[in-house]
């Protein structure tokens, strides 16, 4: 789930191909430069101690392609498979569709500043989605700066400290040597390597729900739109009861860089339907990673939730991922 500027706090639920993105510019969104410090190219940890993870960050393959780098904001509670599946989804679709290659991905859960019923406290959540991704992926990651911050954080601003993070202060993404000695690059080697690099493609990822309140006036502050879609674009995920096509008229400015992608075996999991079937006392085995189910169960999450009225939250449910 993508957020909007605080100024318009309707909330917005997680959520034609063009090859190419516009290049995110220098804007009033840009994160403040002291959140991380750098020497000779290599990550020092800030004064809270924040360092942004590169350790699954690999090298750019094919010079041919440009790096894509995957972003996904949402509330994450709980993470879902649906939230690990759309970045496999997204892989594939610019390896077969695009001239990008996606070199990572990365999961950013939103604050406590952001309210939102269900929303399980951040230390939860940080925790869940470090599970979630800790052994079942060899390329998504978990950031914690946005989870961290005391103030909301918009998305647009997100988007700005990975752009800040991976081409400002490493330069880009490297590109792998067409002999190397070994066959991948470490996390290590990718805040030292001194060879080429590529400026990175940073691309907000989500699921159609999204676009729906994207296009609807007056949800979406139309700076962030014009800085989130126009500076760095969106992969959208369809998801079954959100009529992509409609939403896309109110966003036909920014059409070159929405990406839409069809899940070919649906999926339509929702962190909202996994709180309900919990407070239900029902299984969520295979929709949630077993890491997390377990987290789950040892800390007694969601369960004393205000149960309201369930039959009609979980209609509602249906076109939400967050």
């Amino acid at each position: 789930m993508a957020r909007h500027s605080q100024s318009n706090a309707a909330m917005a639920a997680m959520a034609g191909v063009h090859p190419n993105l516009s290049s995110p510019a220098s804007s009033q969104y840009i994160s403040d430069p002291s959140s991380t410090s750098t020497t000779n190219g290599e990550s020092t940890v800030s004064s809270d101690g924040y360092v942004f993870p590169t350790h699954r960050l690999r090298a750019l393959h094919n010079p041919n392609r440009t790096p894509l780098v995957l972003v996904a904001c949402g509330s994450f509670s709980p993470p879902t498979y649906l939230h690990l599946r759309i970045f496999e989804i997204a892989k594939d679709w610019a390896r077969f569709n695009t001239d990008f290659e996606v070199v990572g991905g990365y999961m950013s859960p939103v604050g406590s500043a952001y309210k939102k019923a269900g929303l399980a406290a951040v230390e939860h959540r940080i925790n869940m989605c470090q599970l979630a991704v800790g052994q079942g992926s060899k390329w998504i990651m978990f950031d914690e700066w946005e989870a961290r911050k005391k103030e909301y954080q918009p998305t647009a601003i997100v988007l700005d400290h990975f752009e800040q993070e991976i081409n400002q202060r490493y330069g880009g993404i490297p590109v792998q040597p067409s002999n190397p000695t070994d066959s991948t690059l470490t996390g290590h080697d990718f805040t030292t390597w001194t060879g080429e690099r590529r400026k990175a493609r940073i691309v907000l990822l989500a699921g159609s729900d999204l676009i729906a309140t994207m296009g609807t006036p007056g949800v979406w502050a139309p700076e962030d739109l014009d800085h989130i879609l126009g500076d760095y674009g969106a992969f959208i995920v369809e998801r079954s009861g959100t009529d992509t096509e409609e939403s896309l008229r109110g966003l036909e400015k920014w059409r070159k860089n929405i990406y839409l992608l069809q899940q070919l075996v649906s999926n339509d999991v929702s962190s909202t339907k996994i709180r309900l079937f919990l407070r239900r006392d029902m299984s969520i085995r295979y929709l949630v990673p077993e890491q997390v189910i377990q987290y789950i169960e040892e800390h007694n999450l969601y369960s004393a939730e205000d149960q309201g009225s369930s039959n009609t939250q979980l209609a509602e449910a249906s076109s939400s991922a967050s």
